[in-house]
């Protein structure tokens, strides 16, 4: 696994990326869509926002649901975070997973999503292990739960390379 970023290792503030539709950008911290859909780490009717440390990873955890040909044909926007205290996030690595199998990809178990929900109910931020980028991280909140512990640095439009969707030439 890729280090986990140096300020996880002082409390101070820590950046975190996610990827939006540019119609729910605005809303980009709502849980909404994971309240409704579930995720990987909650279930259906438990609001969860999903980040990753890095954009590189944002975009690829974003493209393995949507597809780069959504991703190059729709308005996208790139939002940018900070946590403010990283002594806020719970980490957890890939041992403290109770079944291995959660790391790798697939649907989601009903224990998953249960043992998701129960970490992010008692932590206000909490890192993952990517399933899309092995040595990669993601974060994810309930956003009533972290209020006040994050802000919104940023939102940009998302630039893809044309080159991850070619044509059929």
């Amino acid at each position: 696994m890729t280090p986990l970023p140096a300020p996880l290792a002082t409390p101070v503030s820590l950046v975190a990326w996610r990827l939006d539709a540019a119609i729910h950008a605005p809303a980009w911290d709502s849980g909404v869509g994971a309240e409704r859909m579930g995720g990987r780490w909650n279930p259906k009717g438990v609001k969860a926002v999903y980040c990753s440390f890095d954009p590189a990873t944002t975009i690829l955890e974003s493209a393995v649901h949507r597809g780069f040909h959504v991703l190059d044909a729709e308005p996208f926007f790139l939002t940018s975070m900070t946590v403010i205290d990283a002594a806020d996030v719970k980490i957890v690595d890939p041992d403290d997973v109770p079944n291995p199998a959660w790391l790798h990809a697939g649907i989601p178990s009903a224990g998953q999503q249960a043992w998701g929900a129960t970490l992010l109910e008692k932590h206000r931020f909490v890192a993952l292990p990517s399933v899309v980028s092995r040595f990669s991280w993601n974060i994810v909140f309930r956003p009533e739960r972290a209020v006040g512990g994050y802000e919104l640095l940023r939102q940009d439009r998302l630039v893809l390379d044309t080159r991850l969707n070619p044509s059929m030439r």
